[in-house]
Order: C-alpha cells, then sequence, then structure tokens
C-alpha cells in the first residue's frame, strides 16, 4: 500500500502556501539540467545531469534509431515522457493525501507519438514534434473510497501538474548563445 500520511503533506505545503500567499516572489524557483561538455565524434550520445545539486549524477542518454541513433540508451523523448509521469505520479500521491484518500496502487504510463518526417525535414508538412501525448493512470484506491472522490483527485492532479499544464498550454522557450 502507498504511504498516504497526509500529515507529513500538509505539515510540509501548510507553511509554504501560508508565505506564498503574502510573499508571492518566494514561489518562483527555478528548476534546470545541463548537458555535459562532450564534443566527441558520436554525435549520438551523452550525459545530461538534471537538477541544482553539484553531486547528482548524470544521466546517459541515446538518441532514437528512427533519426539514426543507435538507441542504446533514452532518448530525449523518452525523458520528456519521465518528466511527465514522474510529475503526475507525484502531484497525484500530494493531492490524495490532501484529499485522505488512501491509495493502494499507483502507475502512470506516459507515451509520446511523433513522425520522425519532419525533424529529418522529409517533408516540410509533417510538423517537428510529438503530435499526440498519451498518460495512462492506473489507480486503486482503499475500497469503499467512492469513484466520484477518486475522479476528483485526477482532475485536481491534472490541474496542478506542471509539466502536463506546460505541455498542454506551451510556454515562452528562449534560446541564448555564447559562441
Amino acid at each position: 500500500m502507498i504511504n498516504t500520511n497526509a500529515h507529513s503533506v500538509r505539515e510540509r505545503q501548510d507553511p509554504l502556501r501560508q508565505a506564498y500567499r503574502t510573499q508571492a516572489e518566494l514561489a518562483q524557483i527555478t528548476d534546470r539540467a545541463e548537458t555535459s561538455d562532450a564534443v566527441q565524434d558520436n554525435p549520438f550520445n551523452g550525459w545530461v545531469k538534471a537538477g541544482n545539486e553539484a553531486d547528482t549524477p548524470g544521466i546517459r542518454f541515446g538518441i532514437h534509431r528512427a533519426v539514426g541513433g543507435y538507441h542504446d540508451a533514452p532518448n530525449p523523448g523518452d525523458f520528456l515522457c519521465a518528466a511527465l509521469a514522474a510529475c503526475l505520479d507525484s502531484t497525484i500521491r500530494i493531492i490524495a493525501e490532501r484529499m485522505k484518500v488512501k491509495l493502494e496502487k499507483l502507475t502512470v504510463e506516459v507515451t509520446a507519438d511523433v513522425d520522425v518526417r519532419g525533424t529529418l525535414m522529409v517533408s516540410r508538412e509533417v510538423p517537428v514534434g510529438f503530435q499526440s501525448i498519451n498518460c495512462a493512470v492506473n489507480i486503486q484506491a482503499v475500497a469503499g473510497t467512492d469513484p466520484k472522490v477518486v475522479q476528483t483527485l485526477i482532475s485536481t492532479a491534472e490541474h496542478c501538474c506542471v509539466n502536463m499544464q506546460t505541455l498542454r498550454h506551451g510556454t515562452q522557450i528562449n534560446t541564448s548563445v555564447n559562441h
């Protein structure tokens, strides 16, 4: 059974929520990821480090075979799916604790479909980017939980999931180049 200790979420979040009501600037955070300086003969593999901690290990990435890579490691699309799955999963669990909904099981599978002809410039009619992203949530609350409560939990989590809302509504992306 998944630990749903409502006190730990409330104890951690309630002081933050109160502070953000009076000092909105405290709610502004910056997440980050950075690739290593690994210019090499193989453009199909690299390392990326996620987070701000200096001792965070890097994660090897590869490029999908559909665009010429070896597909010997998770590719950037896999990381996008992983980021959405992790965000939605944790958001569901946090909201469940706040709602005092006890969960017995939760998995989130994210798949994303892309036609790579756009990125390979084979066809200008094919857009570059994923054409669809699908989230499959397998959730089981303890016996006796009202299905309407679970539906409210899911809709609230979708609303609060930062990665889902960013993907649904888009965001401005700025590129700076230092050469």
